[in-house]
């Protein structure tokens, strides 16, 4: 591989960034971002590659133009794919929110396979790839019966980049129903259904499809000599990091962005409860990671309504007038059936909201966590990271286990590992003390026992 800054292209559900990073120092050279949007078309909710496109010919554009690119590694969210024809056009990129998916509910789940064979729960809308393939096949069968190529999400930006198609099984095993992870085959629905065979080539995370000389390099300009990596489902990308240098110790990372994803290295599967979004992710060899979810980013900004950060009075106000916000906000998590509601929340300032809604995440966080892990280390990245009191809350409310925090640039890091750059770099973390424990045991006992109630 050249020499020369690695490329980390994360195309988030809410945001998509380009950051260029030093694989010597693991500096954070240059970065780029715009809105993740999706488009309503004749043909349902869909996601707005075009748009990501143009902003991403003129990000590496100018990032080259500044620093030069050695590689871009694309890392992407799950629970999305796009459809192409013979002639490699887009017919399809659907957006797991469009509600039109659960019309295909009642005829799809006895298709499924059983939980216990492919760790994926049935989810809600498209949020599996399964259920929105099945969909199209029968409510959109003109367009369907176009599709010669299925591409998971990141492997689409490899091949717009590279011009070589792959699969890959970090997004083929996120919730997918399309995946045996303990066979490391496709399911008995993909099978049956025919999609197996519309997937490209599986081929590691890490792996050089190509230099780059799809449309998107060509009309970057960037330097052929640069190469496209075959990409990877983003909470995997850091999990990979950590897994790394914690491979033989029980940990689970919390990642977070528009959703908040626990994975537990060596986790108990024993917790997992596909009606509670307790699944199993596949990492980058394609073993079966214990996970726990919920949409904490989409829940935070619901909640919260500003983008002031919390601080320890706001928090120690809340928690005191026994304010309180109880799930659920959006359309997953462990109590996605119930309806979320905030106790006592009239008039509150910013910093209050902010500080409400950096409680109920770590309460959530805390709640998917035990499912997963006894007195292992959690390991805090994304943005999570930087709120200034979401690991303190955490780790009070979990005093007896240690609470560590990535404070780097976690994704675009991670992005280095994956391409094979920066394996021997040290994790810099920092160990986060507990705060208040005992007035936030008290805060989430309360806070369970009304949830227990509101599920009588």
């Amino acid at each position: 591989m050249p020499d020369g800054p690695v490329a980390a292209l994360d195309i988030g559900k809410t945001h998509s960034r380009l950051t260029l990073i030093d694989p010597e120092t693991g500096h954070e050279l240059w970065c780029a971002r715009c809105p993740s949007r999706s488009k309503a078309t004749s043909c349902g909710l869909q996601l707005d590659v075009s748009g990501v496109e143009h902003w991403l010919i003129e990000a590496l554009r100018n990032a080259s133009a500044k620093y030069g690119i050695a590689c871009i590694v694309p890392i992407a969210h799950g629970a999305a794919a796009v459809l192409l024809d013979e002639q490699g056009n887009v017919l399809i990129a659907p957006d797991y929110e469009d509600a039109r998916f659960s019309a295909a509910s009642e005829a799809y789940e006895p298709l499924r396979d059983p939980f216990e064979s492919t760790f994926s729960p049935s989810l809600p809308l498209g949020l599996n790839v399964g259920r929105q393939l099945f969909y199209l096949a029968n409510h959109e069968p003109a367009l369907f019966s176009r599709m010669a190529s299925i591409v998971l999400y990141p492997q689409f930006w490899a091949w717009r980049l590279s011009g070589m198609l792959a699969s890959e099984v970090t997004s083929l095993g996120c919730h997918s129903d399309l995946w045996l992870p303990r066979e490391r085959s496709f399911s008995n629905l993909a099978v049956s259904q025919g999609w197996d065979g519309c997937f490209p080539p599986l081929q590691f995370a890490g792996q050089v499809l190509g230099n780059a000389i799809g449309p998107i390099a060509t009309a970057a300009g960037l330097s052929p000599e640069c190469q496209v990596v075959c990409g990877i489902h983003d909470s995997n990308a850091s999990f990979l990091r950590h897994l790394a240098q914690r491979r033989d110790r029980r940990f689970a990372m919390l990642s977070s962005g528009t959703w908040t994803v626990a994975m537990a290295n060596q986790g108990r599967f024993d917790g997992l409860l596909p009606g509670h979004d307790r699944l199993a992710n596949v990492d980058a060899f394609g073993r079966c990671v214990p996970t726990a979810r919920f949409m904490g980013g989409r829940e935070y900004e619901i909640i919260a309504q500003t983008s002031d950060p919390p601080t320890r009075d706001a928090v120690i106000r809340v928690i005191r007038g026994g304010i309180m916000a109880l799930p659920s906000f959006a359309l997953a998590g462990p109590f996605a059936r119930s309806t979320g509601r905030v106790l006592g929340a009239f008039g509150l300032r910013d910093a209050e909201r902010a500080s409400l809604a950096t409680l109920y995440v770590a309460l959530m966080s805390d709640y998917q966590l035990d499912a997963l892990i006894g007195d292992d280390d959690v390991v805090i990245d994304g943005p999570l990271a930087a709120n200034p009191m979401f690991a303190a809350v955490l780790a009070g409310l979990r005093p007896q286990r240690k609470v560590l925090v990535d404070r780097s640039a976690s994704l675009a890091i991670a992005a280095c590992y994956v391409a094979g750059r920066m394996q021997d770099a040290p994790l810099r973390v920092d160990t986060v003390e507990p705060w208040e424990p005992g007035l936030l045991e008290r805060y989430r006992n309360r806070w369970r026992d009304l949830i227990a109630s509101d599920l009588k």
